[in-house]
């Protein structure tokens, strides 16, 4: 007899996501599972601070407040909650969820993982290892009903419960590896349901569902959400997820490497996707240790500039400014940047429409360099300056920005516990078995598309895309949906032709990935953020749109794939 699948849901995708996802997870269908996703790397340096005013903080808040009413709805239903709200003290959070159980008269069980927390270098603010989903696993063995935890990995949610429902061990590889694939796609919620999607014309998104995964014993899965609720899922909102944050075809984590090149999409109905063939090999022998600190002071101003010769306006501005720097007691800031961003349309019917705007971003380790003396220029401006001088908001004194830094450590070196409803400490060990990560070969191309006639339009015409951040790094995943189109993208969009549509990338290292499982090619930018989100170093600073902006170039595309693409709502 075939187990049933296992019905893993996710309600959350980032600290801050839909309050009210939980309760309609636990109240539009059936679910075994909840989790919830609440940490990234700016997370993290945002609770260190919220740690440094209040040692008992460091947890997300709002998941307590959203269990206030989800408890008792996941008991009557008997639905576990697995969570890594916990941040930097699941164990604060474990207490204060079993605290509020008594409270609401609920009787659940809380159990929670630790040992991510790492001791902290000097000049840094927290120091966390990415744990695997066996201490998750070990917690639901245990019999916990809700089980939180600090900085595991995105897919450890999926990971852990699938292992513990279907018996898993640790060299189960492929069927870890499915769940990794799963879990990677539920990791941000309705990014799968059609948010943030590129072909989102022509459906309706404007409150798009959360997913669900049903796993299967040998670790395939459908990706699905509950009936009636908003968004869609098909072949391209899962490709597209899957693309997201990632890198080569070897997506390596702390239970098992997961072969992205072997995972095979297929429509399972309205809906449905199935996700099938994923290969597994063994995890490396490290793991990944996020660390934060503050790196400085930053600020900026943005000035607006309207109407006729507004290249003469803003060079007008920046003499004033690196004068007035030069003047000020601190000298100009150690970096200066600005950025002319022309919004502006000629003859404009609305004022709005007339105006270009002037972005000046200011850095130093001193905040009395970016502070007064940086918005005291902005305001003795006012006027003295251009004509229309205004800027979109009051000066400020300046802010503290976050870095962002990845190490990797022996796996045996980190002690992962798993804490059981009943205080039991169970440690969980390392792999046995491990591989140290390398790159795949590069798999053969495509026979190439014919010659014939081109048309120079936008490469989304044909072609979607999705982006993300992975510290100072940013990935730009792009795929098509025919496979004559795959012919032509893997030989047109080499990573020389990318750093010319993309002139920002043009001086920076970048890494070109092939999946033709996906019809998809995979770019890793190197530093083209800096030193990450929280440093604020880009406009765009987790390079969520680069991808978008890369699908409105324009270069030729062969006729014969505009005359039979299935995606007349993506055409400019």
């Amino acid at each position: 007899m075939t187990a049933a699948p296992l019905r893993i849901g996710n309600a959350s995708g980032f600290y801050g996501d839909r309050f009210d996802a939980v309760r309609e997870m636990l109240t539009d269908g059936p679910l075994d599972v909840l989790t919830g996703d609440y940490l990234a790397e700016l997370t993290m340096l945002i609770l260190g601070r919220s740690r440094l005013k209040d040692p008992a903080r460091g947890y997300a808040t709002t998941f307590l407040q959203q269990l206030e009413e989800g408890l008792g709805l996941a008991h009557e239903r008997g639905v576990k909650i697995v969570a890594n709200a916990g941040g930097l003290n699941p164990a604060a959070l474990a207490g204060a969820v079993a605290e509020l159980a008594r409270k609401v008269g609920v009787p659940v069980r809380v159990a929670h993982v630790e040992g991510d927390s790492l001791p902290v270098p000097d000049g840094f603010l927290t120091a966390n290892a990415y744990l695997g989903g066996h201490g998750i696993a070990a917690c639901l063995r245990a019999g916990a009903d809700v089980v939180v935890t600090g900085r595991v990995t995105d897919a450890a949610l999926v990971t852990g419960p699938a292992a513990a429902h279907f018996g898993w061990g640790p060299d189960d590889h492929d069927a870890l590896a499915g769940a990794v694939v799963a879990g990677h796609v539920l990791e941000c919620g309705t990014q799968a349901t059609g948010g943030n999607y590129s072909f989102f014309r022509g459906h309706d998104i404007r409150r798009p569902g959360f997913p669900l995964a049903e796993i299967h014993a040998d670790g395939s899965s459908v990706i699905t959400k509950h009936d009636g609720t908003g968004g869609f899922v098909d072949v391209g909102t899962v490709t597209a997820q899957l693309l997201y944050e990632t890198g080569g075809a070897r997506y390596a984590g702390p239970d098992v490497t997961a072969r992205l090149d072997t995972a095979r999409l297929t429509q399972d109905g309205p809906d449905r996707v199935r996700i099938s063939g994923v290969r597994g090999e063994a995890p490396p022998p490290t793991l990944k240790i996020g660390l934060t600190r503050l790196g400085g002071w930053r600020n900026e101003v943005v000035f607006v500039l309207t109407g006729l010769d507004i290249e003469a306006k803003a060079q007008l501005v920046q003499d004033q400014f690196a004068q007035a720097l030069a003047r000020s007691r601190t000298g100009p800031p150690d970096e200066v940047r600005w950025e002319l961003a022309r919004t502006d349309r000629a003859d404009a019917d609305t004022e709005e429409t007339a105006a270009a705007l002037l972005r000046l971003v200011v850095r130093d380790q001193d905040p009395e360099a970016v502070g007064r003396a940086v918005s005291g220029a902005a305001i003795e401006l006012a006027l003295g300056s251009y004509p229309g001088f205004h800027v979109t908001a009051p000066p400020g004194k300046g802010a503290p920005y976050g870095v962002f830094e990845a190490r990797y450590v022996p796996a045996e070196d980190v002690e992962h516990v798993a804490v059981g409803p009943d205080g039991r400490r169970e440690r969980v060990t390392p792999p046995v078995r491990t591989k140290a990560l390398e790159e795949v070969d590069e798999p053969a191309l495509p026979e190439p598309l014919p010659a014939g006639l081109t048309q120079l339009t936008p490469l989304g015409r044909i072609a979607g895309a999705r982006s993300g951040d992975k510290g100072g790094d940013a990935n730009i995943g792009i795929w098509v949906r025919t496979d004559d189109a795959w012919r032509w993208l893997a030989h047109e969009l080499t990573v020389e032709r990318l750093q010319e549509l993309l002139p920002e990338t043009a001086e920076l290292t970048v890494v070109r990935h092939l999946l033709p499982n996906l019809r998809a090619l995979n770019f890793v930018v190197h530093g083209l953020l800096g030193e990450g989100v929280a440093a604020q170093a880009r406009f765009d600073p987790q390079a969520k749109a680069v991808g978008e902006w890369l699908r409105s170039r324009h270069l030729p595309v062969p006729v014969t794939l505009l005359e039979t693409t299935d995606a007349p709502e993506a055409h400019a």
